[in-house]
Parts: C-alpha cells; sequence; structure tokens
C-alpha cells in the first residue's frame, strides 16, 4: 500500500469516527462527562461500584429480541394489520399512536419508534396524507416516551431504576398508573382534535411470517421480561439469547443499540463520581430535598432522562417522586429523551425543508403534556 493510499485510509477511518460520534451525541457528552469527571476522581477500586450489571443485560436482551423479531417484520405485520381495518385517516393516525405506545411498554420507547416511525410515513405517503405527518410523528414519540413509563421495561430509566431500588413490581406499576392514564386521554384528545375524518384506502400487503424462528424469538423475549421481573437470574439471559441468536440471527446482534448501551456505562461513571464530590453531593441533595419530581424534570430537559435517572438517584431514596419525573420529564424540549432525537432525524429524513415547523409544533405538543402532566403530578405526590 502506497504512502497516499495509507493516508486515505486513515482520513477514511477518522472520518468514520467523527461521523460515529456526530450521529450519537448524547453517549458523546456522555463519555465526555465521564472522561472530565474522571480527572476530578482518579479512577480507583470504588469505580466498580458504579455499575449495574443488571440494568445493562436486561438491557442488552430486550433489545437484542427486539432486533430478531424486526429482522422477521413480526411488529411491522402486526401493525400493518391493525391499521388496514381502518378506512379514515383520524381513525389509522389514532392505531399508528396506540400501536406505538403500547409497543413501548413491550419493546422500549426508541425501539417502538424505529419499528413504527417507518409505518407511519408508509401509511401517510401511500394515502396522500402527508399533511399529518409532523403531527403523527410527533404523537407517536410522545406515545413512545409517555407510554413505556408503566412497565419497567419499557423506557431504559425504568430498567435502572427498578433495579437500582428493587422496586416492587405492583408498587411500580400502581405509581405510574396515574400519569400513564393522563397521557392515554390528552393523546386520545389531540388525535380527534387535530385530525379530520377524512376517507383513505390502505393497500394490504401479503407479507408471511416465519413460524419457527417467530416462535423461537418470542419465547427469547418471554425469558428477557422474565429476567427484568426477575424471576430468573440475568446471567442466565446474558449466556442464553446471545448464544441462540448467534446461530438463529446473527445480524440481530449487531443491530443492537450499542451506543446506547455505551451511554449508560458511561453515565454511571459521571453519576458516581459526581456523588463523590463533597460540593455536589451537598448541593443536589438539598434540591432533591426541595422537590426531587420537579428538579428532576427540569434535570431532562437539559441532560435527558436517562441520564437524569443515573445521576440523581445517587442523592436520593424517593423513588417514588424520581421515577414520575424522569418519566414525565421525558416530553418537552428535544434532547429531554433519546426517543425524540430518533424521532426527529425520521422525519428530517423525509421532510427536510420541515424541520423549523417541525420543532415548533414539537415544542408546544410536549411543552402542553409536560406542564400539565407535571402540574397534576405535583398535586398528587
Amino acid at each position: 500500500m502506497t504512502g497516499t493510499h495509507v493516508k486515505r485510509h486513515h482520513f477514511h477511518v477518522i472520518e468514520h469516527i467523527i461521523s460515529f460520534f456526530r450521529k450519537n451525541i448524547v453517549m458523546t457528552v456522555a463519555l465526555v462527562a465521564a472522561l472530565v469527571t474522571s480527572i476530578i476522581v482518579p479512577p480507583d477500586a470504588k469505580y466498580i461500584d458504579y455499575f449495574d450489571p443488571r440494568t445493562l443485560t436486561c438491557l442488552f436482551c430486550v433489545l437484542a429480541v427486539v432486533c430478531a423479531l424486526r429482522n422477521i417484520k413480526f411488529f411491522f405485520i402486526l401493525a400493518r394489520r391493525i391499521v388496514s381495518v381502518f378506512r379514515n385517516i383520524r381513525r389509522s393516525v389514532l392505531a399508528l399512536v396506540y400501536i406505538t405506545f403500547i409497543g413501548s411498554m413491550l419493546i422500549a420507547n426508541d425501539m417502538a419508534l424505529l419499528t413504527f416511525l417507518p409505518l407511519g410515513y408508509l401509511v401517510l405517503s401511500s394515502t396522500g396524507m402527508q399533511k399529518y405527518m409532523a403531527f403523527t410523528f410527533i404523537m407517536q414519540n410522545i406515545a413512545a416516551n409517555l407510554g413505556g413509563m408503566l412497565t419497567p421495561f419499557g423506557n431504559p430509566q425504568n430498567l435502572y431504576l427498578y433495579s437500582k431500588f428493587a422496586i416492587p413490581t405492583g408498587d411500580f406499576m400502581a405509581v405510574m398508573a396515574l400519569p400513564f392514564a393522563v397521557s392515554v386521554v390528552l393523546i386520545t384528545l389531540c388525535c380527534i382534535i387535530f385530525v379530520r375524518p377524512e376517507p383513505i384506502e390502505v393497500k394490504d400487503e401479503d407479507v408471511q411470517l416465519p413460524a419457527g424462528r417467530c416462535a423461537l424469538y418470542l419465547v427469547l423475549f418471554a425469558l428477557s421480561i422474565a429476567i427484568v421481573f426477575r424471576s430468573i437470574p440475568y446471567f442466565i439471559g446474558l449466556a442464553v439469547i446471545p448464544t441462540v441468536l448467534m446461530f438463529a440471527d446473527r445480524s440481530a446482534l449487531k443491530a443492537v443499540d450499542y451506543p446506547l448501551l455505551l451511554t449508560f456505562v458511561f453515565f454511571f461513571i459521571f453519576a458516581g463520581n459526581m456523588a463523590r464530590i463533597d460540593a455536589v453531593r451537598e448541593l443536589f441533595s438539598y434540591l432533591m430535598d426541595k422537590s426531587t419530581l420537579l428538579f428532576s424534570v427540569v434535570s431532562c430537559q437539559f441532560i435527558s432522562n436517562v441520564p437524569s435517572s443515573i445521576l440523581l438517584s445517587q442523592f436520593t431514596g424517593n423513588w417514588q417522586e424520581l421515577l414520575v419525573g424522569v418519566n414525565i420529564g421525558g416530553a418537552g424540549t428535544l434532547i429531554a429523551s433519546l426517543a425524540s432525537l430518533i424521532t426527529f432525524r425520521e422525519y428530517t429524513s423525509h421532510d427536510p425543508r420541515g424541520t423549523v415547523k417541525y420543532i415548533a409544533k414539537f415544542s408546544a405538543f410536549n411543552f402542553g403534556f409536560l406542564g400539565i402532566l407535571t402540574a397534576i403530578m405535583l398535586i398528587v405526590m
């Protein structure tokens, strides 16, 4: 290889690395935060205690199995059949939003969006209803963030807090029942008010599921859920699920959102280091004592809900308010939730000229939801 070719190769490698960090901006911020705090609190034996292997294992297992199910178009076929029974755009949009809402409870919010946003675009574009695309994407985004709050595996921060505080499943769902119910009502009202019942036709596609692989992946999905609910030791899932997928669908393991897992790792380091800085510990403890709910909601708007849950959990034992705060706090700014960035990226890929209008609509709806939910929960809790 000549010197010119070597330089060109190095240039492409550097270009790919830069592109990777740009695409995963939250992970990049987490890495920088971990490195900076590691200067203040040099690495030592206590670093080992920062990490929560159960959370990382549960997240990996769920993501891997969901990727396998996506590869056989399980969720696409399921959603397509549901949507095909509706014959006007209002009911179709409601169906798309509800599917995303329910999907986030079962396969996590980011995976629900990656699965159902393309379906939303397909339905709207094939029926000539692109005028509702921004609204539909925004409602799907809100549904993914708020629908996932009801279950321990619905949002990444839920998995962490569920494991961190060893929250009983019944208590977890009881705390989240009210904001979940309010979210359902608000989302339904928005779809009824802002989408007219115009008639449409949706073409049916004859796509068949491979029965054997479908059954296998559903068994693996059940196993991953059993791990989340602590019915089975997490190390069993870590051994079984990757091994089976290595033979059944290796591409599913490649498709796992590893930057999300790395984001958790880096924020574990950042949060652990912050908790060991006296001035930070005193300030955060003071603010959390004043209002864990309100401070966690505000924190999400600036550093997103996943890092907020990891960081703030070091300074309070009030898991109820923290859990509610980092879930409803996913609404609001574009960076309040990792899932919102996924939606933004998907929308701009279809309508790059509509970026400014999209952000304006996104902010209006999200802050509306955030304001109503926060006000209700501050009164109740």
